[in-house]
């Protein structure tokens, strides 16, 4: 009580109403974007419990696609699927890194039926230490094949510098190692559009490896954030309540003395 009276006692100029103000809006502020990044979690924790719904599903196979197209659109939903690669269109997208190592992901179509291909994103192989246009040896086999993989969606664009061309004409020789993908393009150089893209997850085998990253939620960064802007609040209203009386306290005390 007597802490009070003496900090009742203790005259405020205008400083403090303006002190007092800047407090209100900056602790307001820190605090509703400390629940906005608490928001932006739990969104992103939906997404991932949606995924991890979807990849708990039943495997399709490929009748069942090829019955009900629609399906092909069920991004991270287990597939087995039977067809057969079109190898000579086979391609490298550099700088695409395993386990801290620098490779290429390797992608192939598979043409299902007469009509209906996917591209299959079939695994990594490293790239030649000296020599980064030579490519390393890797199996397709000829003729019907089975795998297993997941919907997914296409790869990742990486950032260029200038314009990467990419040619279309079978004529000229397409690049195999392309730092992109241009599907439209590719589309056009194959003969036609994909159904849906497909992460193969297969056992390592015909030379390429399969250790594909978990999907991770991603929620820690944003609960990191929220933690920081909630630190923030707190920090401003201690330093307010530090200066705007516990100060003025201290030295109304020595000063009755």
């Amino acid at each position: 009580m007597n802490f009070m009276r003496v900090i009742i006692s203790v005259p405020r100029t205008r400083a403090f109403a303006w002190v007092t103000l800047a407090m209100l809006i900056g602790v307001t502020v820190t605090v509703r974007l400390g629940f906005w990044q608490l928001s932006r979690a739990a969104e992103k924790q939906q997404r991932h419990d949606a995924i991890v719904q979807q990849m708990a599903a039943p495997e399709l196979d490929t009748a069942a696609l090829l019955a009900e197209p629609a399906n092909f659109q069920h991004v991270h939903q287990r597939v087995a699927l039977q067809g057969e690669w079109l190898a000579d269109n086979t391609v490298y997208l550099d700088n695409r890194p395993m386990n801290g190592r620098a490779g290429f992901w390797v992608l192939t179509p598979l043409q299902l039926n007469a009509t209906t291909r996917v591209l299959v994103q079939r695994g990594w192989v490293p790239r030649h230490q000296l020599d980064r246009t030579l490519l390393p040896e890797i199996q397709t086999p000829a003729g019907a094949v089975k795998i297993q993989g997941r919907l997914a969606p296409p790869p990742s664009t990486l950032m260029v510098l200038g314009s990467e061309s990419e040619t279309t004409a079978a004529a000229s020789a397409p690049a195999k190692i392309r730092q992109n993908l241009n599907l439209e393009a590719y589309a056009a150089q194959v003969g036609g559009g994909f159904a849906a893209t497909v992460l193969q997850t297969d056992a390592a085998s015909d030379g390429l490896l399969r250790d594909w990253p978990e999907i991770a939620t991603g929620v820690e960064k944003n609960l990191a954030y929220a933690f920081q802007w909630f630190a923030l609040a707190v920090l401003q209203l201690m330093l307010y309540i530090w200066f705007q009386f516990i100060q003025p306290y201290r030295h109304a005390r020595r000063s009755s003395f």
